[in-house]
């Protein structure tokens, strides 16, 4: 699994393709990812934004920007760990997707960037 460490929070990543809610044929391909966010750190932390590089196989590059992830904007204390399930859809049956996370240090209002590994989107027939 893809795992990046940026200040002591760990990142990492698991994707698996979502066949029943993808249509080959009309060139949709649905994946999920799973995200596990650790804080190491000795601060109380709470993620922010996210900002989202989307690579498609075909050319088409997209860039997503937000509050939070799915709808929050979790705090963590150290040795706190937060998970979320999203999904992204391609057009071709590989891509890849990579990133950061803003957050804030809840003692000081410091923020910083943490880093989303780069992974791979890929069905499982390209795997063969």
């Amino acid at each position: 699994m893809p795992t990046a460490i940026t200040n002591d929070i760990r990142v990492q990543v698991d994707t698996q393709y979502q066949h029943e809610q993808s249509e080959p044929m009309n060139n949709l391909h649905l994946f999920a990812y799973h995200i596990s966010i650790q804080n190491n750190s000795d601060h109380i932390i709470q993620l922010m934004r996210r900002h989202w590089y989307i690579f498609d196989s075909n050319g088409e590059t997209r860039e997503v920007e937000g509050e939070g992830v799915v709808g929050l904007q979790p705090i963590l204390r150290p040795g706190d760990t937060h998970t979320y399930i999203s999904a992204c859809n391609l057009h071709s049956d590989m891509g890849k997707m990579m990133g950061t996370y803003l957050f804030e240090r809840l003692d000081d209002g410091s923020t910083f960037e943490v880093t989303i590994p780069e992974f791979n989107l890929m069905t499982p027939l390209r795997y063969n």
